[in-house]
């Protein structure tokens, strides 16, 4: 453990000490694109930061290569050189589109190219627990299919999440976690080496999003750009295609019986893993309705707009940072809510406390759609926003007061999309600074 928080703490301080740099080479550079109608930031932000994430990502795996016992991995396994090769392919292709915005197509072909240099290095899915049926082993086709199918969904559900200051990289992080945490017990409780090299990818991954997110935050510095988003969503693809289709599920010998029991047993532990959309399940959402969404309009299924989650939560009425937070707590949930759901399956506390904290989560989602007023007592705990406004004598004459009611009922109206409102984060458009 103390070797893994080792190479955590490594790759987040040189990514965090790169970002400042990359920051101002990014502004030098020009990668500095003008202000479009779906971003929700105000001034020209500089992009780039997968630089940063990149060489921390090199960093992580360098010294990894060189401590006790992670140094087998290197030794045993082509993994992490499979990653970093396809890594710097993806990072190449993004930190051209974040400087010259390349067409979506050649995105897409270049993701497709980065997962087949991962197929072909070793990294990629040799079978799969199907329940009822047991371990079935995948054809070299199948295998290879399966791997770049499952790399860039997750590489553009990532991307496609990344629309709001610190989101993309905290909610990875917080799937980085789990996935640590879930790997981790693998490889250490049951002593199985092949666990190792996705432990290892959930470290680095960590320690990229660390030390981004400092610069990264609520008035965001910097923008980690395609370069960033493609990038770590690469490494979570690799990191679950490792644990998935490599691990055989009866070495963990948690069952008795036959083969196909014990598979048909560990559905609850392998489910979560199988697919990665289901750790980044808010992400993998918003790709499937964005896609459906743009299609139903006759667009391209790539051409950007204003329909994201995190668009819709500034809708509402919920501030920048809310809107984060509420994001970061839907991705805890889903997350450590199917790791702790694959330890025990068998308990309903996991089950119950999912429940209540999902309507905790819902409560605080809709939220701005009330207005509650706090009682007398408390308004000196609560925000302006919050306490009972109170109508005084008009100092001037021949200006009609305006009802309560009527006021009372314009604050409830809801702010729409553009017009600057509720928190000051709402607006997209212009804003005046002083009053008329």
């Amino acid at each position: 453990m103390r070797e893994y928080l080792l190479t955590l703490c490594i790759t987040a301080a040189v990514t965090y000490l790169l970002t400042g740099p990359v920051r101002k080479f990014a502004i030098v550079a020009g990668a500095m694109p003008e202000i479009r109608a779906r971003d929700v930031h105000r001034e020209p932000t500089p992009r780039l930061g997968g630089i940063a994430m990149f060489f921390g990502l090199c960093a992580g795996l360098l010294v990894a290569d060189h401590l006790t016992n992670l140094s087998e991995v290197f030794e045993k396994s082509n993994e992490p050189r499979a990653l970093l090769s396809g890594a710097a392919l993806i990072w190449l292709i993004g930190v051209l589109d974040d400087k010259f915005e390349i067409d979506a197509l050649i995105k897409l072909g270049g993701q497709m190219i980065a997962a087949g240099v991962m197929v072909m290095q070793g990294l990629t899915i040799l079978w799969l627990p199907v329940p009822g049926v047991g371990t079935v082993a995948l054809t070299q086709w199948q295998g290879t299919l399966l791997t770049v199918a499952l790399v860039v969904i997750t590489i553009n559900a990532v991307n496609f999440v990344d629309g709001l200051d610190g989101l993309a990289a905290g909610m990875v992080c917080i799937a980085a976690c789990a996935f640590f945490m879930y790997t981790y017990r693998i490889w250490y409780s049951y002593g199985i080496e092949a666990a190792a090299p996705a432990t290892l990818f959930a470290a680095v991954l960590m320690g990229m999003c660390l030390g981004f997110l400092p610069h990264n935050m609520h008035p965001a510095r910097i923008f980690m750009g395609d370069s960033g988003s493609m990038l770590i969503g690469l490494v979570l693809a690799a990191g679950a295609i490792s644990v998935t289709g490599q691990v055989d599920p009866d070495l963990m010998n948690l069952f008795t019986g036959s083969e196909r029991n014990a598979v048909h047993q560990m559905v609850p532990v392998y489910i979560p893993l199988l697919m990665p959309l289901t750790i980044i399940a808010i992400p993998a959402a918003d790709l499937i309705l964005a896609i459906v969404r743009r299609t139903w309009r006759g667009q391209s299924p790539f051409a950007a707009d204003r329909g994201h989650l995190h668009h819709r939560l500034l809708e509402i009425g919920h501030s920048h940072s809310r809107a984060v937070l509420i994001m970061y707590f839907w991705s805890a949930l889903i997350a450590f809510g199917a790791l702790g759901y694959s330890v025990n399956s068998a308990s309903m506390w996991i089950v119950l406390g999912v429940v209540l904290l999902s309507a905790i989560g819902l409560i605080l989602l809709l939220l701005p759609r009330f207005t509650p007023r706090a009682p007398l007592w408390a308004e000196h705990f609560v925000p302006p926003r919050y306490r009972r406004r109170r109508v005084g004598p008009q100092p001037v004459t021949g200006v009609p007061a305006e009802a309560p009611a009527e006021e009372e009922e314009r604050e409830r109206t809801p702010v729409a999309v553009g017009v600057s409102g509720v928190n000051g984060a709402t607006a997209v458009g212009s804003r005046s600074r002083f009053t008329r």
